[in-house]
């Protein structure tokens, strides 16, 4: 079977498989050994949108459950039941095809095709775990119902935890979304799905304009820290925020809202005191690349000099609480590599900073990314790719190499062998 692929050649359906599409990419990992390097993947995504005649039936309320399978089936397409970005869409006009034309893809009988799919990518690029998130439920936050974000991530943390990942071999993990609208609900889900195989934590979409040093949130990170369990913040776009509304273009948007929402909440974590209420709590912020660590470290530092009667909390400058935190690293700002070496050492990247692939959409980055930057110790390439990660989730190296290197670097542990 034939089918019009990139710019209009024909392939076979052969083609279009996971390990095929990416053959350079497997390429680039053997050339560099990376199969002795453990490689955590801390953000990388599945179309859940494929499974919601799964996912739906695990709504608790009746009524929700019902209207939502319904319009279901009045709108099968991609997202259709999710509060969309209108016009921002990210097409990329025919040119890649891996989401077109996945269902053509061939799995086998027995294991979840999720499952299967992941393990494809991931042995391609030499990544030995990965966070798994949702694609079109990162748009709940704008949901105008909070029950219905709170019904919705319920259901799909039910079907994740029970039919994803305990056939993942451990593998594929998750930080389980969190329907941040309703805060005991929040705190519900961490109570019910702390616990469960394949949980490393817990993530809010900062896609929403709720302030995250509410006190009706102090449950909620006071349980996640007594856990152990990592809580992260992962950003988006968002064409339908009026100050966005001024953008003509996708491209502005895509570059001005990754980093808008974690600028904002990123900003009321830290002046509001949350590092130093909750020192223990891993806090990670995800898929809004790196530039704007530095211009928010310097902005925060500025003004609390003049006016720290107004953060009574901090016991030291705002920079030094975005250093004890967690980024990851996609979508890599390579254009400079001078401001980035620069942006690495303001973060202590070698000890904060996670790879990430955002694999995958269209902007997704290769281990390469990291490991072939000239300014990066060896130990910073092997702590920025997994051994950092490795600790936070108490990920085990997968064979004697990696174990070897997770020990040089001082990332081997009780929790990691």
């Amino acid at each position: 079977m034939e089918l019009i692929a990139d710019r209009g050649r024909r392939v076979t359906v052969d083609e279009l498989n996971t390990t095929r599409l990416l053959a350079h990419a497997r390429q680039q990992a053997l050339k560099r050994k990376l199969d002795d390097v453990l490689i955590v993947d801390v953000d990388a995504h599945h179309y859940e949108n494929e499974y919601l005649g799964q996912i739906l039936p695990y709504m608790e309320n009746e009524v929700l459950r019902q209207v939502t399978m319904g319009g279901l089936a009045a709108a099968p397409r991609r997202g259709g039941i999710f509060p969309s970005n209108a016009g921002s869409t990210q097409d990329m006009g025919g040119r890649v095809t891996r989401y077109p034309l996945r269902s053509t893809e061939k799995t086998e009988k027995g294991r979840h095709r999720d499952v299967q799919l992941g393990e494809r990518w991931m042995d391609a690029m030499g990544v030995d775990y990965s966070c798994l998130f949702p694609t079109g439920m990162l748009t709940l936050g704008l949901h105008p119902q909070k029950e219905m974000e709170a019904e919705l991530s319920w259901a799909y943390n039910r079907w994740l935890t029970e039919n994803v990942l305990p056939e993942s071999d451990g593998r594929l993990f998750s930080m389980l979304s969190l329907p941040f609208s309703d805060p005991e609900a929040c705190l519900r889900q961490v109570e019910t799905f702390g616990d469960r195989k394949g949980v490393g934590g817990f993530m809010v979409t900062t896609v929403r304009h709720k302030q995250v040093n509410d006190d009706a949130y102090m449950k909620l990170y006071r349980a996640l820290e007594e856990r152990g369990l990592v809580l992260s913040f992962h950003s988006g776009p968002n064409w339908g925020e009026p100050m966005f509304g001024a953008c003509n273009r996708f491209l502005s948007v895509h570059a001005l809202g990754f980093t808008f929402y974690n600028i904002l909440h990123c900003t009321n974590w830290v002046i509001n005191g949350l590092g130093e209420r909750f020192p223990k709590l891993p806090v990670i912020w995800i898929e809004s690349g790196l530039a704007w660590v530095p211009f928010l470290m310097q902005r925060l530092d500025h003004e609390f000099m003049m006016r720290p009667s107004e953060a009574p909390l901090l016991k030291k400058k705002p920079s030094d609480y975005m250093r004890d935190m967690y980024y990851s690293s996609q979508p890599m700002e390579i254009q400079d590599h001078g401001a980035m070496a620069t942006t690495f050492r303001m973060i202590n990247a070698e000890t904060q900073l996670l790879y990430s692939s955002d694999y995958p959409h269209w902007d997704f980055d290769l281990p390469s990314t990291i490991w072939d930057l000239p300014f990066l110790s060896e130990k910073g390439k092997h702590n920025i790719l997994g051994g950092t990660a490795a600790r936070l989730f108490k990920l085990k190296p997968r064979n004697e190499a990696q174990k070897a290197n997770l020990q040089k670097f001082g990332n081997l542990t009780a929790a990691t062998t």
